[in-house]
């Protein structure tokens, strides 16, 4: 599989995900969905688990999809969006290769914070 320029997370724009004093720090990638959900930030969320895999919010509306990719194979640390239900998704462990996918980034420090059973209730900014 060739490396595309939509992997080339050097010049992205960091987020920050603040929950219980604890602090996570991610760097987006430079994609249309990711630029939109900057665009939605500050924005608090409440987190789930979902299939011992991931921490799913909902966001306020759907975001854009434009020239995304049909689909991305997630790993550890991986912050997406799964179209298909307009969620936040942020993993904990790798998964298989999943439809509706797309990958906004990716976090850069703080990944333990995520690591808690249940619900979390997050705020997550721009970093300026």
């Amino acid at each position: 599989l060739a490396v595309t320029s939509a992997d080339a997370e050097t010049d992205g724009m960091k987020i920050r995900i603040r929950m219980n004093g604890n602090e996570v720090t991610a760097t987006l990638i430079d994609n249309a969905t990711s630029r939109d959900f900057a665009s939605l930030l500050p924005l608090t969320l409440k987190l789930e688990d979902y299939g011992e895999t991931e921490k799913i919010g909902y966001l306020p509306r759907k975001l854009s999809t434009e020239g995304a990719p049909p689909g991305s194979d997630p790993s550890v640390g991986d912050v997406s969006y799964y179209a298909p239900w307009g969620n936040l998704a942020i993993f904990r462990r790798d998964f298989r290769y999943s439809s509706g996918l797309i990958k906004l980034g990716k976090v850069d420090t703080g990944m333990e914070a995520l690591n808690v059973p249940g619900s979390v209730k997050v705020t997550i900014d721009l970093i300026r």
